[in-house]
């Protein structure tokens, strides 16, 4: 089976792709990379600057070293640098939440997210704007902030988190879809869905179901 590396910038983005994996392509063989220091690294700057593009190419070296034949990377506040640096190799690049766009997509012209991790939303709404533009489609997209949910959930408390979440997701009352902007935050899919009408979309399903279609090919 494939050697797919997964790069984090934070140990909570971990868990929720491993499981995304253990349910839906269990065969694969996951290389986790953390660098814990990209995120608190991004909160100091207001745009992605050239040492942190030459990090990005230097984790998908890396990958390609060790025999990966896919890189997934899970955190979402470095699309520009993902892009960039997937232009290095000759494997399969996913974006955290390119699969997911193109899910919500599919839902209607007005998508709403939920976001954790504030310096992630300028660079989503960049990317989801040109996958919409792409796919030749009108669609907008509303994000919120659920304040303080990325700090209970640092903390260990996961319930606190889902209901910051949950209650962040009520605000966009009328939108088609309800992305959850992170694969952290994808631990409160069930919350929230029990919370609001719309479809709720997680990243980590969606990016492990393109990946393995990506392997197929």
């Amino acid at each position: 089976m494939p050697r797919i590396a997964l790069i984090h910038a934070t140990p909570v983005a971990i868990e929720p792709i491993r499981a995304a994996f253990a349910t839906g392509w269990p065969q694969a063989d996951l290389a986790s990379i953390l660098d814990e220091s990209l995120a608190p690294d991004r909160l100091k700057m207001d745009v992605l600057t050239r040492a942190m593009h030459e990090r990005f190419g230097m984790l998908i070296r890396y990958a390609r070293h060790i025999g990966s034949a896919g890189i997934l990377f899970t955190c979402s506040a470095f699309g520009e640098a993902i892009e960039r640096a997937a232009q290095q190799t000759d494997v399969p690049v996913l974006k955290p939440n390119e699969a997911m766009f193109e899910a919500a997509l599919a839902c209607g012209e007005r998508i709403g997210m939920v976001a954790t991790f504030g310096p992630a939303v300028a660079g989503m709404e960049d990317e989801f704007r040109i996958a919409a533009g792409e796919a030749r489609r009108s669609a907008t997209l509303h994000a919120v902030v659920a304040e303080g949910a990325m700090d209970a959930l640092r903390a260990g408390d996961v319930a606190g988190h889902n209901e910051l979440v949950a209650q962040a997701a009520t605000r966009l009352a009328d939108c088609d879809a309800i992305m959850l902007a992170h694969f952290s935050t994808s631990r409160a899919l069930a919350a929230t869905a029990a919370r609001v009408r719309q479809p709720v979309l997680a990243a980590p399903e969606a990016a492990m179901m393109k990946m393995r279609s990506l392997m197929a090919s």
